[in-house]
């Protein structure tokens, strides 16, 4: 009877704990992401991951004793809709800081809104142009594109290919991509062919690959998001394409593997180091952290954490340090998170600053090759 009291009064405790620990109110914060619609494999394992990482921090006792309330809402990919959203988290449901939106064209929508607002966002697309030139109040977590065309023409360079076809989706990704391509291939001694795009809905890419294939390149770097570039791996499997086939990092999970099947195999692609963390060495800085992340995400949802969802788990630990540091209104947020020196994340090792709103170099990249429908390492 004593032992089942005491058993009692603990559980009591730990109630009451509980609830004075988030006696103050809470701190909240938005989030938009494309959970539904074409950018779905993008937007999923990134809500998944900021659900993951608040009820994490929540269970721990929250931050400073203040429960974290993440409000969620799902733009589909649409840039109109995600500015109506981003307006109510700002106006109806008053948060600090907003995390996402899922895609570049959804995130160059929402930026002057939050811009007006003066609200911090963190967004966890890809495109340039998001933080260059800087924004006051936007921030990214996704490694530039900038990066990872400089990662391919590096490897491209060290193979000794200098003729390359481009084949780039016609939405803002892929623009940017293309910009990239072509701003970068002079320094790299690289000479575009072939500049070819594709629709965002096209199912047959046939056309193109066959230009590509009676061109004189070398390689073939394709720039989009899923599905178009497993609809471009599957035509250039079945026409008999034989030089390289690159694509970009809008394609860093399992579900490319998944939607190119047989014809993934022998691809490469830059991407951050979360496919490949277990074949890292100890002396990574990024380890821990992915490791961590890996393991948690299993843990919550029976299925591997990928590329994507480590941009949202980079951008709700960014908002967690800034708080603890004693950041709670949006200004003093936004100072914390330009003041973060090397934080070692999902998609590299961050260091922000006035000048510098993406907070990453090229050793946010690795170079990986699908192999028996895995990820090696390219070295």
């Amino acid at each position: 009877m004593r032992k089942l009291l005491s058993t009692c009064l603990v559980g009591f405790s730990l109630i009451l704990a509980a609830s004075q620990a988030f006696a103050a109110a809470p701190i909240k914060i938005g989030a938009l992401f494309a959970v539904t619609g074409p950018a779905s494999f993008l937007g999923e394992p990134e809500r998944n991951t900021a659900v993951m990482v608040v009820d994490e921090i929540n269970r721990a006792g929250g931050i400073h004793g203040q429960k974290i309330e993440l409000i969620t809402y799902d733009t589909g990919g649409d840039a109109t809709k995600a500015v109506q959203l981003a307006n109510k988290l700002i106006k109806n449901d008053h948060v600090v800081a907003i995390i996402g939106p899922s895609t570049t064209g959804d995130t160059m929508a929402v930026i002057p809104v939050v811009e007006k607002a003066q609200i911090p966002m963190i967004s966890c697309a890809a495109g340039i142009k998001i933080t260059d030139p800087v924004k006051k109040w936007v921030f990214k977590t996704a490694q530039n594109d900038s990066l990872a065309v400089a990662r391919i023409f590096e490897e491209l360079r060290k193979e000794r290919k200098t003729k390359v076809a481009i084949l780039t989706v016609s939405d803002s990704f892929g623009a940017s991509g293309r910009e990239q391509l072509k701003a970068q291939a002079r320094r790299y001694g690289i000479d575009i062919v072939v500049d070819d795009t594709y629709g965002p809905k096209d199912t047959d890419m046939t056309a193109q690959l066959t230009k590509i294939r009676g061109s004189h390149a070398q390689a073939v770097i394709c720039w989009g998001t899923n599905p178009g570039p497993a609809v471009v791996a599957r035509n250039a499997k079945q026409l008999g394409l034989t030089i390289p086939v690159y694509m970009s990092h809008g394609v860093s999970s399992k579900k490319f593997i998944e939607l190119a099947g047989d014809a993934a195999e022998g691809i490469r692609l830059p991407t951050g180091k979360v496919l490949v963390a277990d074949l890292l060495p100890k002396s990574d800085k990024q380890k821990a952290s992915l490791q961590a992340f890996i393991r948690d995400y299993k843990k919550h949802y029976r299925t591997e954490g990928d590329h994507f969802g480590g941009h949202a788990w980079d951008a709700m630990m960014l908002l967690k340090e800034a708080i603890s540091r004693g950041a709670t209104t949006p200004a003093a947020i936004r100072g914390q998170i330009e003041a973060t020196r090397g934080f070692a994340g999902i998609g590299g090792v961050f260091t922000y600053s006035a000048k510098d709103h993406a907070g990453l170099n090229k050793d946010a990249f690795v170079l990986v090759e699908v192999r028996k429908k895995g990820w090696t390492l390219v070295k």
